[in-house]
């Protein structure tokens, strides 16, 4: 057996109710404490009630879109001058992963863009992060478990990660019930990211006994959750998908990504589509290209095999064209196309350059230099 290691959260809490435990579990880090939070304060405004119990001093920060480094340098030049004891991030993936990113670099002196990978220096943190309580609102990114955050870099038209392995949260608390009731684009876009993101673990060239574990398990359990969902609000699968997000941020921290990260990089920096769309839009595609270039006698083959009867099973679909079928799904569940979604044909080969040089594609089940991005692309207008 391949030797491989693996790491996540030091505390995952997970269920219905679990939310109430975050204000306490903060308090243990100290008296200082920051809440990262989504756009709409009103959202946050029971959590930072239950912070200001325990600390009146708490402050707290929006963020209004997915992070960039124009917001993380406003961030960092107000932190730095009074670090808290304890990051506490609600929300999305965005908000995790701009609280991730404020606490990794709040103790680190120099430019962001020191610490950034692909276009800043990727230097390694200089200091450990502020220690960080992540409770998710959406079930897509996994961001309460991954050692990363992603940052965009306009200047750049990219979108690249800040990376440490000391990064991963102290504390994860994933209740379900913070999704309920989410509007209907944000269920399938954000689910379609958590679905992308225990496949691309299993079919990664880092896949390892332990992340196979969890997504063989979650493909299922996510392709369920959503076809549930597709016909009426569900806790159960609400539960499901919160479930199949975590062990997709987990898989991917452990085994990483591929093709469709690796492209999804690349577009949403030019596009600023919503990243989850970009990975639901492409999904299908990838896989499709994926099949047709591996030989039927590889064991990833074999994988794809599998992911495609359970996708065929799911959807009530037969074999053949199953990929087709997935992809008309994923259209009558509201996401838009690549042409919808901002990329013109005239910037395929631009793309699918830059996507073979993205890190998430460097654990594609195929080289990138063997792999047709421009298909894909193609095929996904």
């Amino acid at each position: 057996m391949t030797p491989f290691s693996f790491s996540t959260a030091q505390i995952i809490h997970f269920g219905r109710g679990t939310a109430a435990m975050v204000a306490e579990a903060a308090a243990r880090y100290g008296g200082r404490a920051l809440l990262v939070h989504g756009r709409k304060a009103e959202r946050a405004a029971w959590l930072l009630r239950d912070l200001t119990a325990h600390d009146p001093q708490v402050h707290s920060i929006a963020v209004s879109a997915e992070p960039d480094l124009p917001f993380l340098e406003r961030a960092l030049a107000d932190i730095r001058r009074d670090q808290p004891d304890i990051v506490v991030a609600l929300g999305g993936g965005s908000a995790i992963d701009a609280a991730k990113a404020i606490a990794a670099l709040t103790p680190s002196p120099g430019a962001p863009l020191d610490y950034l990978e692909v276009v800043g220096k990727g230097q390694p943190l200089a200091a450990a992060p502020i220690p960080v309580i992540a409770v998710p609102t959406t079930a897509g990114t996994g961001a309460e478990v991954t050692k990363n955050a992603v940052i965009g870099v306009p200047e750049h038209k990219r979108k690249v990660s800040l990376r440490d392995d000391r990064m991963l949260p102290h504390i994860a608390i994933v209740d379900p019930s913070l999704s309920d009731h989410s509007p209907p684009g944000v269920t399938f876009s954000s689910g379609l990211d958590a679905l992308a993101q225990v496949i691309e673990p299993f079919l990664s060239t880092k896949a390892n006994p332990l992340t196979d574990a969890l997504c063989r398990d979650a493909i299922r359990r996510g392709l369920g959750a959503l076809v549930r969902l597709a016909e009426t609000e569900d806790p159960a699968a609400r539960d499901d998908l919160a479930l199949t997000s975590l062990m997709g941020g987990i898989a991917l921290a452990n085994a990483k990504l591929g093709a469709v990260h690796g492209l999804a990089a690349v577009i949403g920096g030019r596009t600023q589509a919503p990243h989850g769309e970009i990975c639901g839009s492409l999904l299908p595609h990838v896989l499709q290209e994926t099949e047709r270039a591996l030989a039927s006698d590889s064991p990833v083959a074999e994988r794809v095999t599998s992911i495609k009867t359970w996708i065929a099973a799911a959807l009530d679909a037969p074999m053949e064209g199953v990929w087709d079928h997935f992809a008309h799904w994923n259209r009558t569940r509201g996401l838009r196309g690549m042409r919808e979604l901002g990329l013109t044909a005239t910037e395929i080969t631009e793309i699918a350059t830059e996507a073979r040089r993205a890190s998430s594609s460097q654990t594609n089940p195929i080289a990138p230099d063997k792999y047709d991005f421009d298909a894909v692309l193609t095929r996904a207008l």
